[in-house]
């Protein structure tokens, strides 16, 4: 104990720190472990704690968690009050205590903080982010849309966890995903937003899962939950056996989840963090796809191709994913080559069409919960805010088998561990010699090394992956293993089969390399390397994908993505270009951290596996952190902050201090009796070496407030200020009222007079018009280009009101027309065309205007070769099949017509049978009727023609308009009521005869004219 007289009034403060006082079992602190560098007192202090359901112990202000694998009645609304707004070491250690501080140190130094939760799977991250996250829905300030953002925050974790986290040997709750969430305060420290990042989620776990573990929860929950109406519309049956995505790890049903019960909270948190019942639709259309895709089996023909033997299958995925089923199942099974500027389909075989059904199974899954994330985030929307981050990342993972995903893993932890370093060890160094203060220094390993033997730009792990992905030739996990050797094989954390000595060859396999990570050393296998990381979707699934009427799809899938020649980036860079990003976040903020631990492998209350534990406080740096700790000081202050907030603790500095601040301070302290080893004096800080000596010197400072509020002076003086104050606030208001009533008065007065000239009288009430006027119009702007609504002026502003019209409709067309892209110009400009020729002027037009006009009727192989051949280098500009009806007899023959540059081209197979020069063309003659019947005129005089051509085509409007724009013929268009005439050649001439009916009919009628009877309505 250390005691310290305060003030003349003889009120004795007791300074101490019941950090041991209140430990029942070890020190809740390992700093004041009295052998603090022995690694076995460390678990031994563990071990006491956790056998006594101690499960958080601190490091200074590092909080240690051990997973206690039960429910511990220390989570109750009565814990968070007792620890809401009270010093760090006043109370046992809690996530709680480490919440409130961050909160309480964003409050106070306006600075935003980062809560660094760590550990490997099944240590407890994503139960501690939950925690941290109720805590502040229950302690910080509330209203009711603070309430809401509150629920939305809570209700965010069940729908992550069901689309990003499974069951996995080692955790039955695994996150999948790597998660930081910004929880966001406004000025008075309420929850008002939040933001989401999230990180490699384990797509591979969509199509395949290791024997004993999960796909992720949605699908299990779907299966078990969903009402048997929602089974039946998505073509699910109530049994996970029948799935081939669920069946991989033998593994349906887990006795510690309840996927019905959880399907239930899913459902209720999408209602309330915003999702529409279409938007929830169309996300279960998506989830049922994927099992559906999963259940496409393939045959293999005698050459080797692949074909698709569940055309069931094609039928649900057509109509869940909004697709045409023909389209998807070519693609499926063909893949999409452009090779010089032409666009070849080649066949897959069986191996290769697995393998696109199970890439496209995850890019729709990996993409879904991207979108869905971005979902909640626009829910969680706020702007301008204090922010506390919270990091709950997948932990160092060491497995049987180790591979992509895992290296991915492992690589972010090792920047994790660099960050830890950074900002607790080696910045520790750092400021201490800044300040001039001397101490022993820690020797620790500094993981940079590896980190560059992954990230380095040309030569580290990651670019060379990147380089065998992206260069020509065979390249394959091999050659990439062999090229690592080649490049990097001399580094000292890294080896291979070939590198390594015998010894270590009997456990290393031929396709693995090893990493000598800081957490110790792990074998990757390099079978998948490169399929992983190119991570692509051919170019024909992505285009069915982009035609899909899912709104959910649309957004994942953007047309511009298949414009875009650019290859996309692999997953390791894009990887690594995040956590980078992730990296200067957490940088720019104050951060705090969650050492999380897993006391057992086989998740048993009670358990304590000491290997296990001794691995982790290895890999998570406990040790490094608490040597620097006791060899530190815990906690350091600027001067002039230091001497502001204790100054009336001392008789000499209260209620000012003249001097220099170091002088000020250094009273302070002796007053208080600080021992010289518990604080050092640097150039602008003080020191102080252990929390309770603050946290003793904050309780002083407490009774001290109370102490200085009971004296008379001081209430005396404060009734002045009080009354004066007072004053000042009355007059305040008298102003306020008198204002309002000179208002009030005014504006009587101009109502009175609001039709006289404008005068004194009236020229406030004609101004507050004007200004209604302006701002109901500023509410009540037209939202569209067709939107011809407008509010009623006022007289006075007739004239102006008229001007805003006209200047902000030429602004929204302007604004309109600037975002239009170049092939929707195409299409508009075109559809003004035949508007022009057709309107109100052919029946069949009106259906014709919904409809988009599209670039040619007829592919490149339904056009014969030795046509294209004839053409030469005209460039085709439109083609469609059209009937031609003969001059002799009006037999109807199959055609092609062909639109190029100079003319237009009647094709019969592989002969061009008529070409009619635009320049030659008379004009067109087409009915009133919504028959497709039209005329092409040409010159009687030229002998190449035999006569004016007569055609039918199926697209009527979208034929002439084309014809129109290439042959610049629009004013040539002749629409006719009753009957067109024609010549047939040798100064015969033909007539045409139009007619209504109930059924499209061309004949020879028995008066010899060709009779047309025409449907009430026709096509495109």
């Amino acid at each position: 104990f250390l005691r310290r007289t305060l003030g003349s009034d003889g009120v004795r403060i007791t300074m101490e720190s019941a950090l041991t006082a209140r430990d029942r079992v070890g020190v809740q602190d390992f700093v004041l472990l009295e052998n603090h560098t022995s690694e076995a007192a460390f678990i031994e202090n563990l071990r006491k704690r956790f056998k006594e359901n101690l499960i958080y112990t601190y490091i200074g202000s590092v909080l240690v968690s051990v997973n206690p694998y039960k429910d511990l009645e220390i989570y109750t609304k009565n814990h968070m009050e007792r620890y809401r707004g009270i010093n760090f070491y006043e109370v046992s250690p809690h996530i709680y205590a480490v919440s409130d501080n961050s909160y309480r140190s964003m409050r106070t130094e306006r600075r935003d903080q980062c809560i660094l939760i760590s550990g490997e799977s099944g240590a407890g991250k994503t139960e501690a982010s939950k925690k941290i996250l109720q805590y502040y829905a229950v302690t910080c300030p509330a209203s009711d849309q603070v309430e809401t953002v509150k629920d939305r925050l809570l209700q965010s974790n069940p729908v992550l966890e069901a689309f990003g986290n499974a069951k996995t040997l080692r955790n039955d709750n695994s996150s999948r995903f790597g998660k930081y969430m910004d929880i966001q305060f406004d000025f008075k420290g309420a929850p008002v937003g939040g933001h989401i990042l999230n990180y490699l989620l384990e797509k591979s776990r969509v199509v395949h899962q290791n024997h004993g573990e999960r796909n992720f929860h949605i699908f299990y929950q779907l299966i078990e939950g969903g009402e048997e109406d929602l089974l039946r519309r998505l073509g699910l049956e109530r049994n996970p056996q029948q799935y081939q995505y669920l069946v991989k790890g033998n593994c349906p049903k887990v006795s510690s989840i309840n996927d019905r019960s959880d399907w239930k909270v899913v459902r209720k948190a999408l209602s309330v963090i915003g999702f529409s019942e279409d938007e929830v639709e169309e996300l279960l259309n998506i989830i049922a796809s994927v099992l559906h895709l999963g259940n496409i089996q393939y045959g293999g023909e005698d050459s080797g191709n692949a074909y698709i033997t569940t055309d069931t299958q094609i039928k649900y995925l057509a109509r869940l994913l909004g697709v045409d089923g023909l389209v998807l199942k070519e693609a499926l099974t063909h893949k999409k080559i452009i090779a010089k500027g032409e666009e070849l389909k080649s066949p897959l075989n069986l191996e290769q069409a697995s393998s696109a059904r199970d890439a496209l199974s995850k890019a729709v899954y990996g993409r879904t919960f991207t979108w869905l994330v971005n979902k909640i985030n626009v829910s969680l929307a706020y702007k301008n805010a204090s922010v506390i981050g919270l990091l709950d990342i997948y932990g160092f993972e060491v497995f049987q088998h180790n591979s992509f995903e895992q290296f991915c893993i492992n690589y972010c932890n090792e920047k994790l561990q660099q960050l830890f370093i950074e900002l607790t060890l080696k910045s520790e160094q750092d400021e201490y010699e800044a300040e001039g203060i001397t101490w022993e220094p820690v020797q620790y390993f500094n993981n940079k090394i590896i980190c560059d033997l992954v990230e380095e730009k040309f030569k580290g792990i990651i670019s060379i992956l990147d380089e065998e992905c992206l260069r020509p030739g065979d390249a394959s996990d091999i050659t990439f293993l062999e090229k690592l050797e080649n490049t990097v094989g001399g580094h000292a954390h890294l080896t291979t089969h070939k590198l390594t000595d015998g010894k270590t060859r009997k456990v290393m396999g031929r396709e693995e390399f090893r990493l000598l990570h800081y957490a110790g050393e792990v074998n990757y296998n390099v079978n998948g390397f490169l399929d992983k990381n190119n991570d692509l979707l051919f170019r024909n699934l992505k285009e069915v994908m982009c035609m899909s009427d899912n709104k959910i799809l649309t957004q994942c899938f953007d047309r511009a993505e298949l414009k875009d020649s650019r290859r996309p980036e692999t997953a390791a860079t894009q990887f690594k270009t995040s956590l980078a990003k992730l990296m200067e976040i957490l940088m720019s903020k104050e951060p705090s951290y969650v050492r999380c631990i897993k006391p057992n492998d086989a998740k048993q209350a009670g358990r304590f596996d000491e290997v296990l534990i001794r691995h982790q406080v290895k890999y998570l740096g406990l040790m490094e952190n608490l040597r620097v700790r006791r060899a530190g000081f815990a906690y350091r202050r600027h001067y002039e902050t230091f001497l502001q907030r204790y100054k009336s603790l001392c008789p000499e500095t209260w209620p000012s201090w003249q001097g220099k601040l170091a002088d000020g301070v250094s009273t302070l302290v002796k007053h208080l009796g600080y021992k010289p080893e518990e604080y050092k004096l640097g150039r602008s800080k003080i020191f102080i070496r252990f929390p309770k000596t603050l946290f003793a010197t904050e309780d002083a400072l407490e009774t001290r407030k109370h102490s200085l509020g009971e004296r008379e002076s001081h209430v005396s003086h404060a009734v002045v200020v009080q009354a004066w104050w007072k004053g000042i606030l009355a007059c305040r208001r008298a102003r306020r009222r008198r204002e309002a009533a000179n208002t009030i008065r005014r504006f009587i007065k101009g109502f009175i007079y609001r039709h006289n000239e404008r005068c004194p009288e009236n020229e406030y009430f004609l101004d507050y018009v004007r200004y209604s006027f302006l701002m109901k119009l500023r509410r009540n702007l037209p939202k569209t280009v067709l939107d011809k609504s407008w509010p009623t002026p006022p007289t006075a502003l007739i004239e102006a009101s008229e001007r805003l019209r006209k200047l902000y409709m030429q602004n929204m067309v302007w604004g309109y027309c600037k975002r239009i892209n170049p092939e929707w110009k195409h299409q508009l400009e075109q559809k003004m065309v035949a508007s022009e020729i057709f309107k109100n002027k052919k029946d069949n037009y009106p259906q014709s205007v919904p409809k988009l006009f599209v670039g040619t009727r007829l592919n490149g192989e339904e056009i014969n070769p030795k046509v294209l051949q004839s053409l030469g280098s005209e460039k085709m500009k439109y083609a469609v099949p059209v009937t031609k009806y003969d001059r002799k007899g009006y037999k109807a023959r199959p055609r092609q017509l062909l639109l190029t540059s100079n003319s237009a081209v009647i094709v019969e197979e592989a002969k061009l049978k008529q070409r009619i020069d635009y320049a030659a063309l008379k004009g067109i003659s087409v009915s009133s009727l919504s028959d497709g019947v039209f005329v092409l005129h040409v010159p009687t005089e030229d002998k190449k023609q035999k006569g004016d051509v007569v055609l039918q085509s199926d697209h009527i409007i979208e034929t002439l308009t084309k014809v129109a724009i290439c042959a610049d013929k629009v004013n040539s268009i002749n629409i006719n009521q009753g009957s067109i005439t024609f010549t047939m050649g040798q100064g015969r001439e033909g007539i045409i005869d139009f007619t209504s009916g109930s059924e499209l009919l061309v004949a020879k009628a028995k008066n010899g004219h060709l009779s047309v009877v025409s449907r009430n309505n026709g096509g495109i």
